[in-house]
């Protein structure tokens, strides 16, 4: 009998090629659709997002030109709480998070995964550009980069578990884009050329300070803008307005530019500095999780991203008895920023990664 595999399927191009290639590899599919938000809660427009109700159309026509039954799955309760909620309590604490990368580990290879196993499902399948590998030596699952390195999507994943990554296949690891777009053209799907999502589905228009007072329906004070050496440089306009590294927007006047350092929550303050003044060599980071070994008990030489864009950067990793990881760049690296993932690597293999403290 052939294994069965659930297709996560957003409306777009990656994970319907993806549908196509399980069905070839002689799979049994079915494609399945999450519900996460409802736009107007988000205060957006139904042609916004990539959860728009022409998104849940296009997988269903996708679905039924490649003979699957298509399923949506209503998780906006669970979003809400978990990704949304998230991201707003982390911005009013003064850090950048990545909501992309709690909404896989929570949501598509959580709820999505423990959905398709009551379903008796084997596998949840996605249009993410990574590779797994199960290594006979280590006895472990590896993710790897996709082959086509200005998609890949490792530094996304990096949160994924051994048992998660034994019931996920991820089909495009070893495409590239241009492929996958002649894929679709070839066997006339609608999407073959529907332009990709860039921004967080929740926030498209990027105004995530507007989304923040919309969803929590707080407002957010003024207070002081002040030097690396304390003294004040004039108001800002309540600290979710800003990111460690931003210098647009600020409104000071300055003799030469200036940078958020520093967000402080606790006294409602922002530090400007100049730009040289951004640069650090390490990093600490919680919430640990490491895919390719156990532990980092010792010291090991790889290579790091401290952001989704970052090129990559050799660094030393070692973990703490506390669990702590802590990162030692060889050479300073710009805007290191509370709230993001740092993603480590060794060639194409994805070690693990943690929430940068």
């Amino acid at each position: 009998m052939a294994e069965k595999a659930m297709i996560a399927m957003s409306g777009g191009v990656d994970s319907s090629v993806a549908a196509f290639l399980m069905l070839q590899a002689g799979y049994s599919c079915v494609g399945a659709t999450m519900q996460l938000f409802h736009n107007e809660d988000a205060g957006i427009s139904k042609e916004k997002s990539c959860c728009s109700l022409n998104d849940v159309m296009d997988a269903k026509l996708i679905s039924s030109k490649l003979g699957m039954l298509h399923y949506v799955f209503n998780f906006s309760d669970s979003f809400r709480e978990i990704v949304m909620k998230r991201f707003s309590e982390a911005y009013e604490h003064g850090a950048t998070p990545n909501p992309c990368i709690d909404c896989n580990r929570f949501l598509k290879f959580d709820v999505m995964i423990r959905r398709a196993q009551e379903m008796q499902f084997d596998y949840v399948v996605t249009g993410h550009y990574a590779r797994i590998e199960f290594d006979c030596s280590s006895g472990r699952y590896f993710l790897k980069k996709g082959v086509d390195a200005g998609k890949d999507q490792s530094y996304v994943l990096y949160s994924l578990t051994q048992e998660q990554l034994a019931h996920v296949r991820f089909p495009l690891g070893t495409y590239r884009k241009e492929e996958i777009r002649e894929i679709a053209q070839k066997n006339g799907f609608v999407n073959a050329h529907k332009k990709d999502s860039q921004d967080i589905c929740f926030v498209p228009d990027g105004d995530y300070a507007g989304f923040l007072t919309r969803f929590t329906g707080k407002t957010y004070p003024e207070g002081d803008f002040l030097s690396t050496n304390g003294n004040i440089l004039g108001k800002h306009r309540g600290i979710i307005h800003y990111t460690v590294g931003q210098r647009k927007g600020l409104g000071i006047s300055a003799a030469y530019p200036l940078y958020v350092q520093k967000i402080l929550p606790e006294t409602n303050q922002v530090i400007l500095g100049k730009n040289e003044e951004l640069f650090s060599d390490s990093l600490t980071a919680e919430d640990v999780n490491l895919i390719s070994r156990e532990t980092l008990s010792e010291p090991v030489q790889c290579s790091a991203k401290i952001r989704y864009r970052h090129p990559e950067q050799p660094c030393t990793a070692w973990q703490s008895d506390d669990g702590i990881l802590h990162v030692k760049f060889h050479q300073p690296q710009r805007a290191i920023t509370k709230g993001q993932a740092v993603v480590l690597y060794q060639g194409d293999i994805v070690i693990g990664g943690g929430t940068i403290q």
